[in-house]
């Protein structure tokens, strides 16, 4: 069998190590032979398709919404979270067919876009055989949601017979949490004692907004309003523990599961802190969307604090009803803006092996290694000097 061989004028491997000049050999299907280190020299190999910019590993996009992906477009900007999830509550009658081809064209795109694995959450079944048939290796995270303790046994029910439906489909899944202010104690022990009985992975959105914490400290703000007046649901049931609403609710899930934490705009010291003393080492990873934290709340998390905490960071696009692109390099430019010294080879293990890694994917995808088919994207548009990426840098799927 022939091989390709390719090369840039960097290779970052998404482990931290970059080649100037390096190639890049592949077997016909892509799975990696080698990376030759031409120590900086310029490739005079036979063969050697040379590109222009920087070659780097599949990206996984660790959190999306395939499923809402009809929405794009439909919603303001900056209404904060209570807003938002008042309108997404009014959008759930929508006729099949336009979500189904909605997600066609969402999985499309994200191919494009160099993605070649994604941690998706899943309400419904009707991008089930979208998944089933794409290129994109997903995770399908079911999703469950109840805060009334009278809907816990119907909710998880539910979410029961949708993973059954996902199995059937042939899809890897997890029943999984929403958020702290849409899962009642009782539905959030259902779901532990399962993950620990599947050894599953685990995801919830966290700490996207203040008002999480307001209502689990006071049981007051506007999460709270929504969930009485939007949702009609007696807060009477609930008793405000006076902590935050990450500390609350994840003693209801093993410490030894696998957890991807999502958005984590408005998580500190404190929480990091939390993690580290009741969570097994390495189980712990932080999903950043920055570009649905800035659609909703007009804000970022502490990212030089998460960085520096050690643990695992990895990068998503939230849903088209939050984001205008399902783009993880999207994602990296905007980091990149705003945290500039960010360097680009770690936002690239971000993007590819430290996600690769949060969905249990990291024997075949993540980093250029041989054995490994990761796929192989090429950037350009970047500042080569600086190693910066701007707004107009672009991606490429090469295999």
């Amino acid at each position: 069998m022939g091989n390709n061989k390719f090369a840039a004028h960097y290779i970052f491997t998404g482990n931290g190590t970059f080649y100037k000049n390096g190639i890049v050999v592949t077997d016909k299907d892509g799975t990696i032979k080698k990376i030759v280190d031409t120590g900086g020299q310029p490739p005079e190999s036979a063969g050697v398709k040379f590109y222009s910019g920087v070659i780097v590993p599949g990206f996984v996009n660790a959190h999306c919404h395939l499923e809402l992906s009809h929405l794009r477009s439909t919603f303001p900007e900056k209404t904060g979270m209570a807003g938002f999830l008042s309108r997404i509550v009014k959008q759930r009658e929508i006729q099949e067919n336009l979500i189904k081809e909605a997600a066609t064209i969402a999985d499309a795109e994200m191919q494009r876009n160099g993605i070649v694995a994604v941690g998706d959450i899943a309400n419904n079944p009707l991008a089930f055989d979208i998944k089933k048939e794409s290129s994109i290796q997903y995770h399908t995270f079911i999703e469950a949601l109840g805060f009334s303790p009278k809907r816990a046994d119907a909710a998880f029910e539910y979410t029961k017979v949708l993973q059954q439906k996902a199995a059937d489909a042939g899809l890897k899944t997890s029943i999984v949490p929403h958020a702290p202010y849409s899962i009642s104690g009782q539905l959030f022990r259902k779901i532990g004692e399962l993950a620990l009985e599947q050894n599953a992975i685990i995801t919830m959105h966290n700490q996207e907004s203040s008002e999480e914490n307001e209502l689990y400290q006071t049981g007051k703000g506007k999460i709270a309003k929504h969930i009485r007046k939007n949702l009609g649901i007696d807060l009477k049931p609930f008793h405000p523990t006076g902590k935050n609403s990450m500390e609350s609710v994840l003693p209801f899930l093993p410490a030894s599961s696998q957890l991807l934490l999502v958005h984590n705009t408005f998580t500190g010291k404190e929480e990091l802190g939390w993690l580290h003393a009741n969570r097994e080492e390495g189980k712990t990873s932080l999903v950043l969307c920055p570009n649905s934290n800035l659609f909703i709340e007009d804000r970022l998390p502490d990212v030089e604090l998460l960085r520096s905490d050690g643990l695992n960071i990895c990068l998503g696009t939230d849903s088209l009803s939050s984001n205008h692109s399902l783009s993880v390099l999207d994602e990296m430019i905007t980091l990149h803006q705003h945290f500039p010294d960010i360097p680009f080879s770690e936002l690239v293990q971000w993007a590819t092996g430290n996600g690769a890694k949060a969905l249990r994917m990291e024997q075949q995808l993540g980093t250029i290694e041989p054995g490994k088919k990761p796929g192989l994207n090429l950037i350009t548009g970047m500042d080569l000097q600086q190693m910066k990426l701007l707004p107009d840098s672009r991606v490429k799927r090469l295999i």
